[in-house]
């Protein structure tokens, strides 16, 4: 029998919800841009909470410089970068991490390419001569090499059967007609035709200090580690790549849907989206806070419509793709293949409905609170501080970039939203790619516009 304390009746009321505190100021690390002799430069970061550093190395060079002629041969030559040098080898080198406390790490986007170090503090000279060891005197073994390339066939071998890179390969030779952008990956034959001599000619190209950002951040003296960096970093000499034209992104006119046929699939990849902005645009603020009310957080207007009140998919999203020389805006999600018509009338009807009407006071402010806790949250790490860093200095953004970006999110009113959806959610010119059984999705992919197909290589059907 329930007893008078334990009845619902005898309970108090729930208490509401205590109000949000105080937005809490970011405590910022004394940090010094400088150039050495030779053109590199220099951001440190002084952070000393922990006895660690982590640094990037940062060439402004990637995939894209090389793209029609040799795909991928940024990423393929940051690969095999790390496994030795002149004076070093592929053992050594790991060795010495070890010794240190060090995890070292190479890529390359579309435009740059990155070595990254951290590890104890107490070694931050053996860390960083480590780096500029690499960016100088790399000796590309041919094992490594052979074996380096081994890994990325078995890895583009993957890639073909994968629904999200199949979708994304697609929009972007789409989106980006024959800029250098419009390549993702090298095909299995352009791997297989790699030479050692290409990736070092690139590595001689691009590898120079007037190419190059170096970014520290950590439990260090600025003066002190700078004094370190200059007699690393000082001698290294090598003349600055030229800046060669590449060709404008085409226009498009029009919806036009791009169906990649994946045989037996059970799901289709929906991925929507058009040419946008990067962060150097007015505008960006603007349509980070618009794409974060549309799809881009997990109590966005998308989530709510095509996961919870429609059941399509778990996790749809909407993401912002600021790339340095050109931006896209991207709408992805899994669903089963009898709605993929239906989630894509959802995606176009919200994407309207931000461009039609303002967004209610209620949205706005969930939406800059959400902002600007994520953009906190994602400052409270040495990691987190770098990549940070790394977006203002390597898109030669305002020095005060990082220190007003919340403010400047307080600040937008639901017409700045309105406003920046209507420029760059470009609705009516949208471009669809869908990567599924063409048996089982045609006639949805029909009602959107004229359909192109193409196999998973890529090729016209």
């Amino acid at each position: 029998m329930m007893t008078a304390s334990t009845s619902p009746a005898a309970r108090p009321p729930l208490a509401s919800p205590p109000a949000l505190g105080a937005e809490r100021p970011v405590a910022w690390p004394r940090r010094s841009v400088r150039k050495l002799a030779n053109g590199m430069q220099v951001v440190l970061a002084e952070s000393r909470a922990f006895p660690k550093i982590a640094a990037h190395l940062y060439i402004r060079s990637g995939n894209a410089v090389m793209a029609h002629l040799v795909p991928g041969l940024a990423d393929m030559t940051a690969r095999v970068v790390r496994t030795g040098t002149a004076s070093r080898s592929s053992r050594r080198i790991e060795e010495d991490l070890r010794r240190m406390g060090g995890d070292l790490g190479t890529f390359a986007g579309a435009d740059t390419t990155a070595i990254s170090i951290a590890g104890l503090a107490e070694f931050s000279g053996g860390l960083l001569e480590l780096v500029a060891d690499l960016a100088r005197h790399a000796s590309f073994p041919d094992e490594e090499f052979e074996r380096e390339r081994r890994q990325r066939l078995e890895s583009l071998r993957v890639e073909r059967t994968t629904p999200g890179f199949l979708a994304n390969e697609r929009f972007r030779r789409i989106l980006f007609g024959d800029h250098p952008y419009a390549i993702v990956a090298p095909t299995e034959d352009q791997v297989a035709a790699y030479r050692a001599n290409e990736l070092v000619d690139f590595y001689r190209r691009h590898y120079a200090p007037g190419n190059a950002l170096l970014l520290v951040v950590g439990d260090f003296a600025i003066e002190e580690l700078f004094a370190q960096i200059e007699k690393i970093f000082g001698p290294w000499q090598a003349p600055t790549p030229d800046v060669l034209p590449v060709p404008i992104p085409p226009h498009t006119h029009g919806r036009r849907v791009h169906l990649v046929h994946l045989p037996g699939s059970v799901q289709t990849q929906v991925l929507v989206g058009n040419l946008a902005i990067t962060r150097r645009d007015p505008d960006w603020y603007r349509l980070v806070l618009a794409n974060s009310i549309y799809g881009g957080a997990f109590h966005s207007r998308l989530v709510i419509n095509i996961r919870e009140q429609k059941g399509y998919t778990y996790s749809p999203r909407s993401s912002l793709s600021p790339l340095h020389q050109h931006g896209y805006f991207s709408v992805h999600a899994a669903v089963r293949n009898e709605v993929a018509a239906a989630t894509l009338t959802e995606i176009f009807y919200e994407l309207d409905r931000m461009r039609s009407l303002p967004v209610s006071a209620e949205e706005l402010d969930s939406a800059r609170s959400y902002l600007s806790g994520v953009f906190s949250l994602g400052v409270a790490t040495q990691d987190g501080v770098l990549a940070q860093l790394s977006n203002v200095y390597l898109d030669r953004l305002p020095e005060d970039y990082l220190e007003t970006y919340r403010e400047k999110v307080r600040a937008l009113s639901a017409d700045d939203v309105l406003a920046a959806a209507r420029r760059h959610f470009d609705s009516a010119n949208a471009q669809i790619v869908l990567v599924g059984d063409r048996e089982q999705i045609a006639g949805q992919a029909a009602l959107f516009g004229p359909v192109t197909n193409y196999d998973a290589a890529g090729n016209q059907i």
